[in-house]
């Protein structure tokens, strides 16, 4: 698939993820749910990883100018932040083990899953 045919169906899922997101009743993140919708579609076998290597493999590359908007904003907003140092240190050390943990569980899974389907 050409590189134009990979971002539409990137943006097409995020397209997907936020009308999702726009329908429940709840506020849930449109980037999540398109993650998952992307995932769902890859372990299906519905996409393959060659349909959007190429543009996958350029954002992951390049992913740190999507940073800079985010460390701007930090910056403008400074003095907020710094009343509220304390919550977000005790999110920030509480949330990150967790995201480790699940993280290599995920993995690990992972690794079970494609050792289990080349012993087929």
């Amino acid at each position: 698939m050409n590189i134009m045919g990979q971002l539409a169906l990137i943006f097409g899922l995020s397209l997907v993820g936020e009308g999702v997101a726009a329908l429940l009743p709840v506020s849930f993140p449109s980037s999540v749910i398109s993650m998952v919708l992307l995932m769902a579609l890859l372990l299906t076998g519905v996409i393959k990883d060659k349909h959007i290597k190429t543009v996958s493999n350029f954002l992951v590359a390049n992913m740190a100018f999507f940073f800079i908007p985010s460390f701007v904003g930090i910056v403008e907003h400074g003095t907020l932040l710094k009343s509220q140092a304390l919550p977000l240190l005790v999110i920030v050390g509480l949330t990150t083990p967790v995201v480790y943990l699940v993280t290599g569980w995920t993995v690990q899974l992972l690794m079970l899953r494609r050792r289990k389907g080349e012993g087929k």
